[in-house]
């Protein structure tokens, strides 16, 4: 009866998860479309195009891997597609940092920002994010964890710091930062990583630090936060989607520009002025 329940548990997380996976397909693959080939990029828009390459993949693989679940496959398969899911959650987790960083550098330091920062550095820093997830990969899948560890450590400090000073700098002290779609934009996408997407990383820990039965790890924790990251990666889209329409009084809205409005990065009192007197 224990094992009858086992597999009926892990064969409705796996089916839960190839849904969640195929919407999340399909949500990223918009934003890919509209980001890549329908708007203008600014720096912040090629963190959210990255991320969604990031998600993307993530979530293809994700979805081959729950779909082989349900028939009998070699082995090998599964072993290539975890280190694909890995590299691309790394990457994920790398962009949303670097935007995260970067939002706060531009409230802490504005006149640095506005005159000093280069040109290119969204794009040349999401190479190098990529070039670096790969390495860690590799380096991770040729010698051992410890260096997933440390890099999710890294990544997740450097996620929260940065995070809570946007949060302090919108909320507290005399000089408020006032809020706009972009700053919802990222904070959201942020928490819901750390509710959905932070657990992934977190039951590597378990399986590398605690000794405890690995069998009863992966029914109990390990297919939960598959699932979880999946929802994580699927709900970007949803999010960029949500604070566009957020307050518009249109049924429908034109995606690219519902899209647009979410990395608006400027008050709506602004915008709404701006409206008024025929600005662009």
């Amino acid at each position: 009866l224990s094992d009858y329940f086992n597999v009926w548990h892990t064969l409705s997380f796996m089916g839960l998860t190839c849904i969640i996976s195929l919407v999340g397909l399909t949500g990223n693959a918009v934003v890919l479309w509209l980001l890549g080939f329908r708007m203008h990029k600014n720096a912040f828009s090629i963190y959210i195009l990255n991320l969604s390459m990031a998600d993307f993949l993530f979530l293809s693989g994700r979805f081959i891997y729950s779909l082989l679940s349900f028939i009998s496959v070699p082995q090998t398969i599964s072993k290539i597609l975890y280190p694909v899911m890995m590299f691309s959650y790394f990457a994920g987790l790398s962009f949303l940092s670097a935007m995260s960083t970067e939002r706060c550098l531009s409230i802490l330091w504005p006149v640095w920002y506005r005159c000093r920062r280069p040109t290119h550095l969204s794009v040349v820093l999401c190479v190098l994010l990529w070039v670096v997830s790969l390495l860690r990969s590799i380096l991770e899948w040729m010698f051992c964890g410890l260096l997933f560890i440390a890099w999710l450590i890294f990544l997740c400090v450097v996620l929260c710091v940065s995070s809570l000073v946007l949060v302090v700098r919108i909320l507290c002290g005399s000089r408020k930062m006032p809020l706009t779609r972009l700053y919802v934009t990222i904070l959201l996408t942020v928490l819901v990583f750390l509710l959905c997407g932070l657990p992934f990383g977190v039951q590597f820990f378990l399986f590398l630090w605690i000794h405890v039965d690995r069998k009863v790890l992966y029914c109990h924790v390990h297919l939960v936060s598959m699932f979880l990251a999946a929802l994580n990666s699927s709900a970007n889209p949803i999010i960029y989607f949500f604070v566009g329409s957020f307050r518009q009084r249109q049924n429908r809205q034109n995606l690219r520009l519902v899209l647009q409005r979410a990395l608006q990065d400027t008050p709506e009192a602004s915008q709404a002025d701006s409206e008024v007197m025929g600005l662009p």
